[in-house]
């Protein structure tokens, strides 16, 4: 019994190459290649954790001059941290041009509850990290009130937050 291929022929070569462009295209994407040969600027990584009734950011900026280069703004209801990283410095070795610390401008915003205001926030930079404390986000107001799940054989009781009532 004969099989036979209609319409194409399998060309272990060409699929190779195929796979290949599919791969640089992928690791462009990846690394800023980008379609025209545009790179784009970096996103910091953050950290957004609660500490008691504050709220602390932490962004990981390190190469970046802060007093010159980043700025921190409450703008309606968001605080943005916007800022610039300086060009590294370039190697070239034999016509191939490698760079991974990327540059340019970056911009992070994060929401804000309503009645924050400029004078609740604080940043302070060491060691490549950007820290930026928002005060009083969390009133005792604000913090849940637990509920007693009711049962057949018992009633619920409320906790309103240590008053000692039931």
């Amino acid at each position: 019994m004969a099989i036979a291929v209609r319409g194409s022929v399998w060309d272990p070569f060409t699929a190779l190459v195929r796979q290949m462009d599919d791969f640089d295209s992928i690791v462009r994407r990846a690394f800023g290649g980008g379609s025209g040969g545009t790179t784009t600027g970096f996103v910091p990584a953050a950290d957004v954790t609660r500490q008691g009734g504050d709220v602390l950011i932490t962004l990981e900026l390190p190469g970046v001059d802060a007093a010159e280069d980043v700025d921190v703004e409450v703008l309606r209801n968001r605080l943005v941290i916007s800022g610039h990283r300086a060009e590294q410095t370039k190697a070239e070795q034999d016509g191939v041009l490698v760079r991974e610390l990327r540059s340019g401008a970056f911009r992070r915003e994060f929401a804000l509850p309503e009645g924050v205001s400029a004078d609740q926030i604080d940043a302070e930079y060491d060691r490549g990290l950007l820290r930026v404390r928002v005060r009083d986000v969390v009133r005792p107001a604000d913090r849940p009130t637990k509920v007693a799940v009711r049962t057949a054989d018992r009633p619920a009781i409320v906790d309103t937050g240590g008053s000692g009532q039931e």
